[in-house]
């Protein structure tokens, strides 16, 4: 959840997993999976570094998207003549 700001100074607070898109036309205009629309004062970069904020908060700081993690090699396995199965 981040804090923001309706362009007539009411704050809100948003569940930011339900945020489409986020325009940065002269208000800043974000899209929900919802269809809603909200124009809050904070710039696109301000709401993006909240969210990253709020996420870090909840997963940790060492926390990567899962495209950037890379899992350690799995072993090797040596198979010898006796490890090996006759499936014939």
């Amino acid at each position: 959840m981040i804090r923001l700001t309706r362009l007539n100074r009411v704050p809100l607070v948003l569940n930011s997993d339900l945020i489409e898109h986020i325009e940065a036309t002269p208000d800043t205009v974000i899209t929900l999976t919802t269809g809603q629309i909200l124009r809050v004062r904070e710039s696109a970069d301000e709401v993006v570094e909240r969210i990253v904020d709020f996420r870090r908060q909840i997963y940790g700081p060492e926390a990567q998207p899962a495209r950037l993690r890379q899992e350690p090699p799995a072993p090797e396995v040596d198979e010898t003549p006796d490890q090996q199965r006759d499936l014939g």
